[in-house]
């Protein structure tokens, strides 16, 4: 199993944690990844796009000229998609672009992206983490003593509004509770700095 010291809050270390060769220790599978992070991007699409089609677009309800008799092309109307201010042909409509891959290749990619991180040394397991109240100073000064200076994936056992809100202003980080963990996360953000109790709820619900 793969060894990883154990922080405090003020950067020293004050031991060691195993981690599950089953969700930590894993060969990364760059392809499930890229599915999965594919997946997320799409479902995040808004999808509200809109054209107006021949029968939407105002006008045209008269036959510009008669069928034959003139030499010119016949033409029915003059929002026919060829005319200017006519209706596109084939354009966007409002969709979704979610769709969802099989169970087994998400639950690969979210291992994969923890084992990378691992594997890369970007991993920081605390003991605890914890504020009384929302204060982004306290946050910052905390990721300066972790030497964290680029973008870092806060992972706690449960949701925490201090922690959430202390670090929300703060670009490039954010904080996301055990059981919203997900691949475009882990893969978006530099480091990941996890909770000892949030390694374990991961662990229950991964190495299964």
């Amino acid at each position: 199993m793969p060894k990883v010291a154990l922080y405090n809050v003020s950067g020293a270390q004050v031991g060691e944690v195993e981690l599950n060769d089953a969700v930590f220790g894993l060969e990364p599978h760059v392809h499930a990844i890229h599915e999965a992070v594919l997946m997320q991007q799409a479902s995040l699409r808004q999808g509200t796009h809109k054209v107006k089609g021949r029968s939407e677009v105002r006008g045209g309800g008269r036959k510009p000229w008669k069928q034959k008799g003139t030499g010119r092309a016949r033409q029915g109307s003059i929002r026919s998609p060829q005319w200017k201010g006519g209706g596109v042909v084939f354009g966007p409509t409002p969709r979704s672009y979610a769709y969802k891959l099989p169970k087994k290749v998400r639950r690969l990619a979210i291992k994969s992206a923890l084992s990378s991180k691992v594997v890369s040394s970007n991993i920081i397991v605390l003991d605890s983490l914890a504020l009384s109240t929302p204060k982004t100073k306290e946050f910052v000064a905390i990721l300066n003593n972790l030497k964290v200076d680029s973008k870092a994936l806060i992972v706690g056992a449960s949701h925490d509004d201090n922690v959430a809100l202390s670090a929300r202003n703060i670009p490039g980080v954010k904080f996301v509770a055990a059981d919203g963990i997900n691949v475009l996360d882990v893969m978006f953000h530099d480091k990941l700095i996890i909770t000892k109790d949030a390694v374990q709820k991961v662990e229950e619900v991964l190495a299964q």
